[in-house]
């Protein structure tokens, strides 16, 4: 798997955000984008996604033995590659985090051999099976939001500030789920803290690129 930026930018009004980035990301190597709070880590990590479309240049996935797909944003081809955590992604609330590991494995599967209730155990919310996510803090949320990204069956996977709300036992976690589930994976993390992205092997700067 590799995913293409070719003369990328983003800009929203008149402010460019970052531009002209040329970058490519393949399988097997955890990659960090870094910079300053507001620099505009997660808008790239955004296009990247396919949640944001660039306002110049091209995004193009090219998966193992398929055809490659040019901003991929506009197909829904991608969504089955791709797994994601961030902080302004939502869980469903009103759901059990049983019920709600259950209706995000009909679209996304977890991992072979995992099952929801090891996921659970995993994660170490056993205790929580069957209360509403509406109770949960912030950390245990955060485990929740680790889990179905990490945990799926994809080869892409792409953390906004995965440690948000983490203590330590949390951030724990979080390496060991990375260490143990993520083998062949492209990681991107979009971080301003090394403890989030203390195992990738390359950095992109988005100060690079203003």
């Amino acid at each position: 798997m590799t995913i293409s930026l070719t003369n990328t930018g983003k800009r929203f009004n008149r402010e460019w955000i970052f531009r002209r980035l040329d970058f490519q990301f393949v399988t097997g190597t955890h990659y960090a984008i870094t910079g300053p709070n507001g620099s505009g880590k997660s808008t790239l990590l955004q296009v990247i996604a396919g949640a944001l479309s660039p306002s110049e240049g091209s995004v193009s996935l090219q998966p193992e033995h398929a055809k490659a797909v040019t901003n991929h944003h506009s197909s829904d081809h991608f969504f089955s590659f791709v797994s994601i955590a961030a902080p302004y992604l939502e869980l469903i609330e009103e759901m059990t985090l049983a019920e709600f590991l259950r209706f995000h494995a009909q679209f996304k599967p977890f991992q072979a051999g995992l099952t929801i209730e090891s996921i659970i155990a995993v994660i170490g919310l056993e205790k929580a099976a069957h209360k509403q996510i509406r109770f949960f803090s912030s950390g245990m949320k955060q485990r929740v939001k680790l889990a179905q990204s990490i945990l799926s069956n994809t080869p892409v996977l792409l953390l906004d500030e995965p440690c948000t709300n983490l203590d330590a036992e949390g951030i724990g976690l979080y390496h060991m789920l990375i260490e143990t589930y993520t083998t062949g994976k492209l990681i991107i993390v979009s971080s301003n803290y090394e403890v989030e992205y203390s195992f990738c092997r390359e950095k992109l700067n988005i100060m690079d690129y203003k």
